[in-house]
């Protein structure tokens, strides 16, 4: 089997469109049925909802307190047009550094999860984030774990990275299996 990877030159938000395209043109080849996006604002969820109209998306921000204070930072009127038109929006707790983040924070050193995390940065940020988001809405339930979805990503703002996997729970983690890299950055 002979696939292509889409490799953008920098990353960052000004390959959104060119991720949305790539992911709905590999959802129809594989009928594909769910998505799960990193959209902190909800900007790029939207866009993929307006482009990509026959699949369940899930929309995950950050949590609570990621930049400080107890707010969420999505904007609540992407919240609400997402959620209006069916799309899940999910907060919770990043999988791939959560408790460990604040453990090295407070007294140095780095977790398991944290290398996990940095070793899937050797590839791009953006990969990184869709293993996380696939594990995220897994564990709340919102993605299936016996299909494969698409996960897509980022650096930033707006999207550059796109995959094909077959998530799991965060307790199986290893259990992920990467099927195709869609599109991302070069690093």
């Amino acid at each position: 089997m002979e696939k292509k990877i889409y490799y953008f030159q920098n990353p960052g938000m000004e390959n959104t469109d060119k991720v949305i395209e790539l992911v709905k043109e590999r959802k129809d080849e594989l009928g594909i049925k769910n998505i799960v996006v990193a959209s902190v604002s909800g900007k790029t969820g939207l866009k993929i909802l307006k482009s990509i109209d026959d699949a369940q998306i899930v929309n995950i921000t950050h949590h609570a307190g990621f930049k400080g204070g107890d707010s969420l930072e999505i904007e609540q009127g992407n919240k609400q047009k997402l959620e209006d038109a069916g799309v899940p929006v999910y907060a919770a707790s990043h999988s791939l550094s959560g408790v460990g983040r604040g453990i090295t924070n407070k007294f140095g050193g780095i977790t398991s999860v944290e290398i996990i995390a940095a070793t899937l940065r050797l590839f791009s940020q953006g990969i990184k984030v869709c293993v996380e988001i696939s594990i995220m809405a897994a564990d709340a339930g919102l993605l299936p774990t016996d299909r494969e979805v698409i996960a897509i990503g980022g650096t930033g703002k707006g999207v550059d990275t796109a995959m094909v996997l077959k998530p799991a729970h965060m307790s199986n983690f290893f259990d992920i299996r990467i099927r195709e890299i869609i599109a991302m950055p070069r690093p």
